[in-house]
């Protein structure tokens, strides 16, 4: 790994990288993040059972906000316009539940922090709203799935 890592300045503490000079692109980033719970649980979000209200609803709510909240939570996160989140839910049939989250902006910077972090707090709205039921529940394997645009190109997951 040749790369040098940007965030750090010649004095080697941290700064917000300029992008001042990058082209301004269409950029895109897809995560996703899956949690494991009861079947019980899945069930109860499925049907729309939790006392709280819409699970799902409430968490790709909670996703969108993330997205466009990111730079407020992650220190050397550009704000940006976003463009596009959405949000999808798909499960496996007995206890696992994924969310995936796309992000895009016309922009000088790319937005896979915006994804990951929409899928994160989804997640973590996931529990909330299910943890009455359900103390177990794990949130894992949040990752980029794939990402286009800007210099460093294309990215898929293998």
């Amino acid at each position: 790994m040749d790369q040098k890592l940007t965030h750090f300045n010649e004095e080697n503490r941290a700064h917000m990288v300029d992008v001042t000079e990058k082209s301004e692109t269409k950029r895109t980033a897809i995560a996703q993040t899956t949690i494991q719970m009861k079947e019980e649980t899945l069930s109860l979000i499925l049907n729309q059972k939790v006392k709280k209200g819409d699970v799902l609803a409430v968490a790709q709510v909670a996703g969108i906000m993330a997205a466009k909240k990111t730079h407020e939570l992650i220190p050397m996160c550009h704000p940006l316009m976003i463009t596009k989140v959405d949000l999808s839910f798909a499960d496996n049939g007995k206890d696992t539940l994924m969310i995936t989250a796309e992000v895009a902006v016309k922009g000088q910077t790319g937005v896979e922090m915006e994804a990951l972090t929409a899928c994160s707090v989804a997640a973590l709205t996931v529990y909330d709203m299910c943890k009455a039921v359900d103390k177990e529940m794990v949130i894992s394997q949040t990752m980029l799935i794939e990402k286009k645009g800007g210099k460093s190109g294309h990215f898929i997951r293998e």
